[in-house]
């Protein structure tokens, strides 16, 4: 073969390729590295008092996962992330999945037997722990435990003495993430998800959905974004809700205001939305939704929320009576509810303008990987009850739980479906209306009772402030449906007045037949009802 000369083009034969940029995972780790890249001066996190840019928080976590390498965690292992809402949340979860870790999310609020439960359930083999809640976890003997963390100077130091340069490598989309559930029914549970399916079922929602083709092509959006959203999620980290809304914003190159006092307090958290311009504010439901909007009412003229486009709403349904308090606060603002769950990511939303009117239960726009599923797993027809189902991107399973696994992921005609176990009906336009949760639901009498629908029409009570809805004994019926009702302060409601107000809305077998008024009902940290705290308290008040 004659050489080619520098003037002359090479042959075919000895041409080299072009080499091209490898892709990268579609990662949460990932995505967090190359927003970094691309827009580095770009806020993050916004915690009212201190602003965070991609670049901060992608360094900060570097370090972190640098140092958990070198303290000999490996790809796979879980670490416990124990604290109440810091900036520090954020670097253990991205500092854990760049290392190759599974940050767990600890509640906090756990007493010892709750801890040692999830900690050891989870194969926690090191904490990354705030001070207020080292000694609690020192008193757990906790056999998978080799490594602690504690926030403030230790934290800190550690930060300081590790590398910042990115040396981790072997990432990819299988890689695990998992979340526990609440246990408002039962002993929390890890849901098992991969990298890319909670990407494209959870985190994807701040883009509508869009298509998602590679991390390259999230930056290319964000960079033309010349003004991004800010969101605000009321929760903890603890909860996945307030995870997914951070993953949202950053998959979609966006600003997340983290509110970080210890306590939910309605007037700073307006303040942080002022201060940080948030254009959406999600609650968790009543128990969000209901203080800010009456803070608002109450000193209509103290913040500028001019910013604030939108009120979203998850994990908990927002009642009537709040809906129309937070119409009256926010006038002009949309109410987006969305329907999801650790199991099945975000699989349904609703855009509420107040034109509906009041409704007994949510209803939500869905997209094909939704069904509603009767017991022999074949889709229901319009109007009646079933199961709620998502197919497409979904968990692989519990973890260490393959029993349960069995029963909530099923393959279906070849397809893999995720059915938490929530009770819906498809209605005529396509829609579902999601009735609750079938673990808590009420058997009287033969009857099928979700207490969610029941909640929903107390809370339409001018005079009830919140409300739970429990199943406890009754000889000829089986169950029957008891209400714990806390009512406003200086009402004077009685239980025929609920029971009145009650039967001119639904069926006369969902009627409460016992309504027990109690000083506050009972509530996850997170503000979901806490059924199994609720039938334990009926139960003593009954007894």
């Amino acid at each position: 073969m004659t050489p080619t000369t520098p003037s002359s083009p090479p042959s075919r034969s000895t041409a080299q390729p072009t080499a091209q940029p490898i892709a990268r995972p579609i990662n949460l780790a990932d995505i967090l590295e190359a927003m970094a890249d691309a827009l580095p001066g770009r806020t993050a996190i916004h915690t009212g008092d201190r602003v965070w840019t991609f670049a901060e928080i992608d360094e900060r976590s570097t370090r972190l996962a640098n140092h958990l390498v070198e303290l000999g965690i490996r790809p796979g292992e879980h670490v416990a992330v124990h604290s109440a809402n810091r900036i520090e949340w954020v670097d253990a979860l991205y500092g854990c999945l760049k290392a190759r870790a599974v940050p767990i999310n600890i509640n906090y609020k756990y007493l010892r037997d709750e801890l040692a439960y999830l900690y050891d359930n989870a194969d926690c083999v090191a904490a990354i722990v705030a001070p207020e809640y080292a000694g609690a976890l020192a008193e757990l003997d906790i056999a998978t435990l080799r490594h602690t963390l504690v926030l403030g100077e230790e934290y800190d130091a550690a930060l300081a003495a590790a590398s910042p340069e990115r040396r981790i490598t072997g990432r990819s989309a299988d890689d695990h993430y998992v979340l526990y559930t609440g246990g408002t029914t039962g002993s929390p549970k890890g849901v098992v998800w991969r990298n890319e399916d909670l990407i494209r079922a959870a985190l994807n929602a701040a883009r509508y959905g869009a298509p998602l083709d590679s991390v390259e092509q999230l930056v290319e959006e964000a960079v033309a974004v010349e003004s991004p959203m800010v969101l605000l999620a009321c929760g903890p980290m603890m909860h996945g809700g307030s995870q997914w809304i951070l993953g949202n914003a950053h998959v979609a190159g966006q600003t997340v205001a983290l509110y970080t006092e210890p306590h939910f307090d309605a007037v700073r958290i307006l303040d942080l939305v002022e201060k940080a311009r948030v254009v959406s504010l999600t609650f968790l439901g009543d128990a969000m939704g209901r203080p800010v909007a009456e803070a608002i009412l109450a000193e209509p003229d103290r913040w500028d929320l001019s910013s604030l486009a939108a009120v979203s709403n998850g994990a908990a349904p927002l009642s009537d009576g709040v809906r129309e308090e937070i119409r009256r606060a926010l006038p002009g603002r949309f109410i987006l509810d969305s329907y999801g769950s650790s199991e099945s990511g975000a699989a349904g939303s609703r855009m509420d303008d107040g034109t509906d009117g009041g409704q007994s239960a949510p209803r939500f726009t869905v997209t094909e990987q939704v069904e509603v599923f009767d017991p022999d797993f074949k889709p229901c027809p319009v109007g009646v009850d079933g199961m709620l189902g998502r197919c497409g991107p979904v968990p692989l399973g519990y973890y260490k739980d393959p029993v349960k696994t069995a029963a909530t992921f099923k393959e279906i005609d070849g397809v893999r479906w995720a059915i938490p176990g929530d009770f819906a009906r498809r209605e005529e336009d396509g829609s579902v209306t999601v009735l609750g949760r079938g673990s808590v639901c009420i058997n009287t009498g033969g009857e099928k009772v979700h207490p969610e629908e029941v909640e929903a029409v107390l809370l339409r009570h001018e005079d009830v402030f919140d409300a739970v809805v429990v199943g406890t004994p009754h000889e000829r019926w089986g169950q029957q449906v008891t209400a714990l009702v806390q009512r406003r302060a200086d009402a004077r409601l009685s239980e025929d007045d609920v029971r009145d107000h009650c039967r001119a809305l639904i069926a006369n077998y969902k009627v409460p037949k016992t309504v027990l008024f109690v000083d506050e009902v009972p509530r996850t940290p997170v503000s979901k009802v806490d059924y199994r705290a609720s039938a334990d308290l009926a139960a003593r008040l009954l007894a």
